[in-house]
């Protein structure tokens, strides 16, 4: 019996101190072994039970630590025997590669350079027998560094002239490997892209934009590319950077060219523009318009006022020739002329127009009506020298009249020589009177008295036709 006892208390005395040591065992040990989530966890409190403590020491890290093992075997195991540099299906069947586009902006734009920047994510999907697995994993993600490890396709866009693959904070580039052995890999670039811009309705203009792409060495027999009911995500809620112009819709186009080195199967993107018309109407066509009104000012000026005349003529043809100059200042040097080229010019020809009556008029006035005669008629009684004055209602009146003028006149016709002189007067009257027995009928009367008045009526009258016939062409084609 005291046998007993004694083992009794023996058992005790080692049972007690094993107890008292537990909690401070476990707040050691037990905060980064017991938790499945890494990074720092509070303690646990001393008072917990011993099935509370002990229960998650032996799942948690187990079951981390099977889950890695597990992972890291998979992907030891379909990695050993990888060849990257082969395609799948090598001698046996072409690799289809499925596309998958999602722009993330747009633009600009340069028109100087004829070619715009895009940002693109570009997804590539295809199989590869070669990763297939069986386990309880769905997929693999493997990082930037990981990826070179795999047959990736080489995919290159054909109008590119600069790109750029993003590398922050890590390389923006991913493939997802799936237990069936399906690939998917994702990379964000920045392409530069050509854009041949044709400007001849500039600036009613509309544009594709092209994104080409192909492999770069495997021929139409050994990868095809193919859309999957043509997925393109726009996001048009990001910050486009279009300015000049409005987004209308994208277009897709696939088909076949022949190189030296093979047939490759070439797929095209077109993103579908059209310019916004308002910033160009304010910089180019309103100036144009208002300068070549500016210069009918000059038919309401008295014909006597030379200088005034003059300075305003000058100065509607040097403005528009500064326009001119402008709206080619940011523009390709193409060898052809555009819609606002012409709108343009023609401006430029109603101020020369203009600034030329005013010298017809000062010419006819000063000139052609002032009699003046010939050696041969200085015989003749009814010779004379009549200075014309103009005076301040000769505008639908006829010239002053001078004695004996129409007698001279009648010589003077008579006289005329040979040439265009001749030609003009034959069937043109462009003196102050022309009766008289000597004209015939059919000829057409300008009063040059009127010149000023005719001007008034017939330069805003032909603008105005203009304009109709310019935009009702420009905005139909």
């Amino acid at each position: 019996m005291l046998t007993k006892v004694l083992l009794i208390l023996l058992g005790m005395c080692i049972i007690l101190p094993s107890r008292s040591e537990e909690p401070r065992v476990e707040s050691e040990y037990g905060p980064s072994a017991h938790d499945d989530v890494y990074g720092h966890q509070p303690q646990a409190p001393e008072n917990k039970l011993l099935s509370e403590e002990t229960v998650p020491t032996l799942t948690g890290p187990s079951r981390r630590l099977g889950n890695l093992q597990a992972a890291t075997h998979i992907l030891n195991s379909i990695l050993n025997n990888y060849d990257h540099k082969l395609r799948p299906g090598i001698g046996e069947k072409p690799t289809v590669v499925t596309v998958e586009l999602s722009v993330n902006t747009l633009g600009p734009i340069s028109i100087l350079d004829m070619e715009y920047t895009i940002d693109i994510t570009f997804c590539q999907t295809w199989y590869d027998e070669r990763l297939r697995y069986n386990g309880s994993f769905e997929s693999f993600v493997l990082n930037g560094d990981m990826v070179s490890q795999l047959w990736i396709p080489d995919t290159f866009f054909r109008n590119s002239k600069r790109t750029q693959e993003h590398a922050i904070t890590m390389p923006n580039q991913m493939a997802r490997i799936y237990k069936d052995g399906k690939v998917l890999y994702t990379i964000r670039m920045t392409i530069d892209a050509g854009c041949l811009l044709h400007m001849l309705k500039f600036p009613m203009d509309s544009h594709s934009c092209p994104l080409s792409f192909s492999s770069f060495s495997y021929p139409e027999s050994e990868m095809i590319y193919k859309w999957e009911d043509f997925k393109l995500e726009i996001n048009e809620k990001n910050s486009w950077k279009l300015f000049q112009f409005d987004f209308i819709g994208v277009t897709n186009t696939t088909e076949t060219i022949s190189t030296p080195a093979g047939d490759f199967m070439v797929t095209t993107l077109f993103f579908n523009v059209s310019r916004r018309f308002g910033f160009v109407a304010f910089q180019n066509y309103v100036p144009s318009s208002v300068t070549t009104m500016l210069s009918w000012i000059s038919f309401w000026i008295k014909k006597d006022s030379a200088p005034a005349r003059t300075s305003l003529g000058i100065t509607s043809v040097l403005t528009m020739t500064t326009l001119g100059t402008f709206s080619r200042k940011n523009f390709p040097r193409v060898s052809y002329i555009t819609a606002l080229d012409f709108y343009i010019a023609i401006c430029f020809v109603f101020c020369f127009c203009a600034l030329m009556e005013f010298a017809v008029l000062n010419f006819l006035t000063y000139n052609w009506t002032k009699p003046r005669a010939s050696p041969k008629l200085r015989h003749h009684p009814e010779a004379f020298v009549c200075q014309i004055e103009d005076s301040d209602e000769s505008d639908g009146e006829e010239g002053p009249f001078c004695p004996a003028q129409q007698s001279f006149r009648r010589h003077a016709i008579q006289n005329a020589g040979n040439g265009c002189c001749r030609w003009c007067k034959k069937y043109f009257c462009a003196v102050p009177s022309c009766e008289g027995s000597i004209w015939q009928q059919g000829r057409l009367f300008i009063h040059i008295y009127r010149l000023d008045s005719y001007s008034r009526i017939v330069f805003p009258v032909t603008f105005f036709f203009f304009n109709v016939l310019y935009w009702l062409v420009c905005l139909n084609l």
